[in-house]
């Protein structure tokens, strides 16, 4: 453990660099970008010039651009993300309102991705060259080249239109009805989470047919230890570093994703959230969402090289 601890204090250190540049970069880029907040507020009015630059000079528009970026920075540390020109809320609440179903979306997505590849992922190796193996390659083929968006749309149209299983779109918090709830988040968690799931299936498979090629599954198998220990303890645990590499950098997919899945199924979460702040021009609220959903991504990859270490004892060694 103590190894574990000082590679994640080593990280968390590195990190405070790295998140400072995605700051920066979101900054910029939004800078630079053809938004005005000034636009954005007076829409649909007739502001006076003075009114123009009475708004620009309150919200700090004027001050030269590395001084908007320290003021910027402040803010977000006192967890100030600004205000919506378009409906005068603050960003953090709106971004706290719409994150829990972000995140629900992304981890329900993301457990469906690692069950669906551990179970086929072994099977396929397995049973390698064999019929079972065929068809899961395949089939993971055909996962791996659907887009996400595409599936979604098959799926409304032949279980929540044709069968009437699922709901076409909308959100049931579960706090009012766990099974609406599972009803409205299935086919989208599903949609989100199966070209990430065959993805990881056919990395599963070739770790664990090289894992199963190795000296010492041999000398298990032939010491009498039956298959299903030998595979369940020592292959696949030794297979799983290469899906794990994979998986954290799927995570940065499954919450991008997550904003096109979420809009195509109406869920009022990140995604729908940026979408609506792009089309109406209010650049604060778009930040804040990239600031967020990047920051996630960061934190989600640093638990991901957590796991690598209680996977592996000698990364632990390593370490």
């Amino acid at each position: 453990m103590a190894a574990i601890a000082r590679m994640l204090a080593r990280r968390i250190v590195l990190l405070v660099p790295l998140l400072l540049g995605i700051v920066l970069f979101v900054f910029l880029v939004m800078r630079f970008a053809n938004t005005d907040p000034t636009s954005a507020y007076f829409q649909g009015s007739n502001p006076t010039p003075e009114q123009l630059h009475e708004f620009r000079e309150e919200n700090g528009l004027l001050d030269p651009l590395p001084v908007r970026y320290v003021n910027f920075v402040g803010d977000l540390l006192r967890g100030d993300m600004g205000i919506s020109v378009l409906n005068r809320g603050e960003v953090l609440d709106q971004v706290t309102t719409a994150l829990p179903l972000t995140l629900q979306l992304t981890f329900m997505g993301l457990g469906i991705a690692v069950v669906l590849s551990l179970v086929f992922g072994v099977i396929a190796a397995v049973y390698r060259d064999r019929l079972p193996d065929q068809v899961i390659r395949v089939v993971s083929l055909i996962g791996v080249a659907a887009p996400g968006f595409w599936l979604a749309l098959l799926m409304i149209q032949y279980l929540a239109v044709g069968a009437g299983w699922f709901p076409t779109s909308g959100y049931v918090n579960p706090a009012d009805s766990f099974t609406g709830w599972l009803k409205t988040m299935t086919l989208p968690a599903f949609a989100l989470s199966l070209p990430v799931a065959a993805q990881l299936t056919r990395i599963v498979r070739t770790s664990m047919v090289e894992e199963l090629d190795k000296d010492y599954v041999r000398t298990a198998t032939g010491s009498g230890l039956p298959p299903v220990v030998v595979v369940g303890r020592n292959v696949l645990r030794n297979a799983l570093i290469t899906p794990l590499t994979v998986l954290g950098l799927r995570v940065g997919y499954l919450l991008g994703g997550a904003v096109v899945i979420e809009t195509i199924f109406a869920l009022p979460g990140m995604g729908s959230l940026m979408i609506t702040a792009v089309k109406n021009g209010d650049p604060a609220v778009v930040q804040g969402v990239v600031i967020t959903v990047a920051v996630g991504f960061v934190v989600v990859n640093l638990l991901i090289d957590v796991l690598y270490l209680l996977v592996n004892p000698r990364l632990r060694g390593a370490a």
